[in-house]
């Protein structure tokens, strides 16, 4: 009996530190990012971004995404809900692209309080997890 208790504990053990599929680690980056849990913070967003962002094909930059988020998540008005999130994995390096419904109940950021996007965003493993180092987006075709 201790020796079957003895086995337990250590499969308990051995499950709790497998190492989660690097896409569902990007996935609950962007959906923690995209704050489906809590209101996200401008640090909490920057945390998995990386130092040379480039947004849109030059148009952001970290420092102006920095900016961009302490101007708008503050206000709490805009909400994201994310559609399914397609990982596509090349060893230290993933696409992520998925759509984003955001919705802004003040109509103080978008005019027609709701945006439909259509996300393309890059990744790489730094600093012991994924950051995303450029993002692209647009809108209904």
């Amino acid at each position: 009996m201790r020796a079957i208790r003895l086995l337990a504990i250590c499969g308990v053990l051995l499950a709790g530190c497998a190492r989660r599929p690097d896409a569902d680690a990007i996935r609950e980056v962007i959906t923690a990012m995209a704050g489906a849990e809590k209101t996200p913070t401008p640090r909490d967003v920057l945390a998995h971004v990386s130092d040379d962002f480039i947004g849109n094909a030059g148009e952001l930059d970290r420092r102006q995404l920095a900016g961009l988020l302490r101007a708008r998540l503050p206000a709490g008005g805009i909400r994201v809900r994310l559609g399914a999130i397609g990982v596509e994995l090349s060893g230290d390096r993933a696409i992520a692209h998925f759509d984003a419904a955001l919705t802004d109940s003040s109509g103080r950021w978008i005019a027609e309080h709701r945006a439909d996007l259509h996300f393309v965003t890059g990744w790489r493993r730094e600093r012991g997890g994924w950051l995303c180092y450029t993002a692209g987006w647009t809108g209904p075709d």
